[in-house]
């Protein structure tokens, strides 16, 4: 036997392997990434074949036989992963969708069967542990509640029940769900909400400045200091409570200081009223003190007083009061002694004390230029004193609204007023009733229309009776309302009994207009011409009556 028998033969199954490595070129080259150190095995091993020994040479063999065999798996594995990567899932098609891949080489290899492994892992299976069943949760059973049926009003208070639903909670005891549970809700039985308003005190002091001038007073300055959140009870502790207006300020109160020095008549006085004396209750209370100087045509006087008064609201609209007073009220400076024996016997100081009673209904939109609504007043005096006797004044006014704009501007109005009084019979001169001027009668000097003693150049003594009547008519002139214009008729008599006689009925037409200025207060300049057409025998006449006011 050839001694190099079998390394011949090993060169034939090495030449057979080359072949078998040559008909496989697709596999090394796709394993070459996935199992790169099997191929470089072969690779070493194809350099090393030359050279060993026959038993050497087969275990080469066997290497190279399960390298083969592992990298023909490896292919196959990737083969498939790029078949299932190559795949799209279609989310409105049926699942996944095959996609064309192009392939790297032209000629893909086939496989008849597949690899198998003969000894495949086996695994050994969890333990298993004994678990108790599981549990099924049952909700603790609602309670049935029954909510009480509200009525209105209310007739009784106190803590009711709130169910809470599921997820709800109230402050308090009341807990969210799990578990469902009540709290106690005080309210009243009623549908309620609490209102908070946070507020802070506007301008409620001022100090004015002004003056007026009319046909019955001459000319009158004004100074008023005005407080309509005062506080009696709130004195300052230091000097900058008193200067930064903290003193004396907070209860509602009211208070008034005014002087108002004029060429034939000063006025000062001092008022103070609480409009709920008793907490909220609507009960008021005023107490007011004055010093009165007139300087008549006839005599001077001059009263020095104080009032008080309750009043009770028993509507909105609808006011009683109740009041006392006492004054002092100075005669002098007769201009004819000797004419009136009564009134000479005034001269000197005088006490007058009286009682009242009033019922006031008011109901106007405006108390300075009211175009709807009415205003009644009924009031009864009882004096006593150095004069004791009874009196008692109705006064009605109405308003009718016959027209206005759109915007609620170019009012026209129509109104009706009267004055009814008597008193008795021991009433002294300087109480008796007036009329003249522009708030009694138009076309009269000021106390120029009612009974007169020591004739035509007498004393004016007024009368115990009187009943005092007005027609107005307004209307606009300017689109701005700053013109008005009036026609009015005013009639009436004053008498020394209660009577009514044609020979001293007073009846005065006229015209006038009105100017509203803003910036001279809130009262509008009046200019008022009359023309009487009955009168008394020794009246005074006067054709011309105006009213102008300033007041800043």
């Amino acid at each position: 036997m050839n001694p190099h028998m079998p390394h011949a033969t090993g060169k034939r199954q090495v030449h057979s392997q080359n072949n078998l490595l040559q008909k496989r070129p697709t596999m090394l080259r796709n394993d070459r990434q996935a199992n790169s150190e099997p191929a470089n095995a072969c690779a070493l091993d194809k350099s090393l074949l030359g050279g060993d020994s026959p038993k050497r040479t087969k275990k080469r063999w066997k290497s190279i036989v399960s390298a083969a065999i592992a990298a023909l798996g490896l292919t196959a594995t990737d083969s498939a992963y790029q078949q299932a990567s190559a795949q799209q899932f279609d989310p409105y098609g049926s699942g996944y969708t095959q996609t064309t891949t192009p392939s790297q080489y032209q000629v893909q290899p086939g496989y008849s069967t597949p690899p198998s492994y003969t000894n495949s892992p086996t695994y050994t299976s969890p333990p298993t542990t004994n678990y108790p069943p599981a549990q099924t949760y049952v909700p603790p059973p609602v309670p049935q509640t029954t909510v009480p049926s509200t009525s209105f009003p209310p007739q009784s208070f106190g803590p009711r029940q709130r169910v809470l639903l599921p997820g709800n909670s109230v402050p308090g005891s009341g807990t969210a769900y799990p578990p469902i549970g009540t709290d106690p809700v005080y309210t009243p039985n009623v549908r309620v909400a609490d209102l908070i308003i946070n507020g802070f005190p506007a301008r409620t002091g001022r100090i004015m400045l002004g003056g007026a001038v009319n046909s019955d007073a001459g000319v009158t300055g004004q100074i008023t200091v005005d407080e309509r959140n005062f506080d009696i009870m709130r004195w300052p502790r230091s000097f900058s409570d008193l200067f930064s207006g903290t003193a004396f300020r907070g209860a509602g109160q009211t208070f008034r200081l005014e002087a108002a020095p004029g060429s034939v008549f000063d006025r000062y006085s001092m008022q103070f009223a609480d409009p709920n004396l008793f907490g909220y209750l609507p009960i008021s209370f005023s107490a007011s003190g004055f010093l009165y100087d007139r300087r008549f045509d006839d005599w001077d006087e001059e009263r020095l007083g104080a009032r008080f008064s309750l009043g009770y609201r028993i509507t909105p609209d609808l006011s009683l009061a109740v009041g006392v007073g006492g004054q002092n009220v100075d005669i002098s400076r007769i201009r004819l002694p000797g004419v009136s024996p009564e009134l000479d016997a005034l001269v000197g100081d005088n006490e007058l004390y009286t009682g009242n009673i009033t019922l006031t209904h008011n109901t106007r939109d405006n108390p300075i230029q009211p175009s709807e609504g009415h205003y009644f007043q009924f009031k009864f005096e009882e004096a006593f004193g150095d004069f004791d006797y009874a009196r008692f004044e109705l006064e009605y006014r109405t308003y009718w609204l016959l027209a206005q704009r759109a915007d609620g501007s170019g009012k026209q109005t129509v109104s009706y007023s009267t004055q009814f009084g008597y008193s008795g019979d021991e009433t002294p001169i300087f109480e008796h009733f007036f009329a003249g001027g522009y708030a009694t009668l138009r076309g009269f000097d000021f106390r120029g229309a009612g009974p007169v003693e020591g004739g035509a150049n007498g004393i004016q003594v007024g009368g115990q009776f009187q009943w005092l009547n007005s027609v107005e008519y307004m209307f606009p002139i300017t689109a701005d309302d700053a013109f008005r214009g009036v026609v009015f008729c005013d009639f009436g008599t004053v008498e020394d009994s209660v009577k009514l006689d044609s020979d001293t009925f007073r009846v005065a037409p006229g015209v006038g207009f009105r100017v509203a200025i803003p910036a001279l207060g809130p009262a509008p300049l009046a200019f008022d011409f009359a023309f009487p057409v009955n009168k008394g025998e020794f009246d005074d006449e006067r054709m011309f009556s105006f009213y102008m006011s300033l007041i800043k």
